[in-house]
């Protein structure tokens, strides 16, 4: 009996564990992404962010070596402005399991139902991290990429979690030839 009432907690920690980061991008169909091949970070707006310096070059580090693997560079006289942009939020999740026999049909009462309810409340961060992507010549945005997952307060998880953020927004830049249509 002791066995059903942990396997719902183990259940809870199994689906708590796995990290999954949505994404989603919007872009300019009229911009032409070839032409971009150099970057610097908008300083201004990046300084807004309200994040910790330490997340905040985390976060750069990441956007610097997916740019790298692109080929793009850094300069001073860049195609494109990085910018950042994070928002987070706290979500409860509620989740109420039947631990008994006597399952029936109807409403009413039953007198075979052992073990009652139980009730389990988890709270996690929801962070978001949207990446803006700025025509440094024209100063209009043309791509924005967002990724939206729950946040770890672990040191080594946090920078490996940092990392896939920015890879997995970043993998929708340049937009392909599919995406277009």
């Amino acid at each position: 009996m002791k066995t059903l009432k942990i396997l719902p907690l183990l259940f809870l920690f199994i689906l708590s564990s796995c990290s999954s980061i949505r994404v989603h991008s919007d872009y300019d169909s009229r911009a032409d992404f070839s032409k971009y091949k150099t970057y610097a970070f908008h300083k201004k707006g990046i300084d807004r962010v309200q994040i910790s310096e330490l997340d905040k070059r985390r976060i750069l580090h990441a956007i610097e070596d997916e740019f790298t693997k692109k080929g793009m560079t850094r300069s001073n006289n860049p195609d494109l402005l990085v910018n950042i942009f994070t928002k987070e939020r706290e979500q409860l999740d509620v989740n109420q399991f039947n631990m008994g026999w006597g399952y029936g049909w109807g409403w009413g009462w039953n007198p075979y139902f052992w073990g009652g309810n139980n009730t389990y409340v988890t709270s996690s961060t929801q962070g978001t991290l949207y990446i803006d992507l700025i025509d440094a010549k024209k100063k209009e945005l043309i791509w924005q990429g967002e990724g939206i997952g729950t946040l770890t307060e672990n040191r080594r998880e946090k920078e490996n979690q940092i990392n896939e953020f920015v890879s997995k927004i970043l993998a929708q830049f340049p937009p392909s030839a599919e995406t277009k249509k």
